[in-house]
């Protein structure tokens, strides 16, 4: 029953100790949940995967780089791993929350993320994969975002949380590349 006072967008707490304790087997997932849930789970397995194969990338890439220059860029390179592993936990414990299982497996990973894993080369072709990376990520979490709005505010906090580093690798990648080719892409 909800209250009739001035906040009638108010439930009662007796109401909400009753919804709480009716299908508590379905975890954090309770009546107000307003997205489907299996569309959500599914939309952040393609996070998961995204995520890890931008660990693998950034990892590999931060083994391989070579020149004047690449300790500092394998700092850089090695930073961006832990961060985007760090995301890929976030969207696992979301599915987890959401009474899913998060999807590990190697198989098919490649065709799961949006992202590609790339390939070694020079410091600078490197650096301008992982740019492409980041760009497609950012437009694609983005749109995720757009997606869960108001049905799914943690699910919609978490990627923004998420979006707001790639959008930092971005830059950080924008910038090695303005270092190492001397002119900036980015009009001012």
């Amino acid at each position: 029953m909800a209250q009739t006072t001035e906040n009638t967008f108010l439930t009662d707490v007796q109401t909400l100790r009753e919804r709480a304790q009716k299908s508590i087997e379905k975890g954090a997932v309770t009546p107000t949940y307003e997205g489907d849930v299996q569309t959500a789970i599914d939309l952040l397995q393609t996070v998961v995967a995204t995520e890890l194969v931008c660990v693998l990338r950034y990892t590999m890439h931060s083994i391989s780089v070579e020149g004047l220059t690449s300790e500092s860029v394998t700092e850089e390179f090695a930073t961006h791993a832990k961060e985007e592993r760090a995301h890929m936990l976030a969207a696992a414990n979301r599915i987890d929350q959401l009474g899913g299982t998060p999807n590990f497996d190697p198989e098919g990973l490649a065709t799961r993320s949006a992202s590609e894993y790339g390939k070694g080369g020079n410091l600078v072709e490197m650096v301008r994969q992982n740019l492409v990376a980041e760009r497609l990520v950012i437009e694609h979490y983005r749109e995720l975002i757009r997606y869960f709005g108001d049905k799914d505010p943690t699910t919609r906090i978490m990627l923004e949380r998420i979006l707001a580093e790639e959008e930092e690798h971005a830059t950080d990648m924008h910038d090695l590349l303005v270092a190492h080719e001397g002119r900036p892409f980015l009009k001012e």
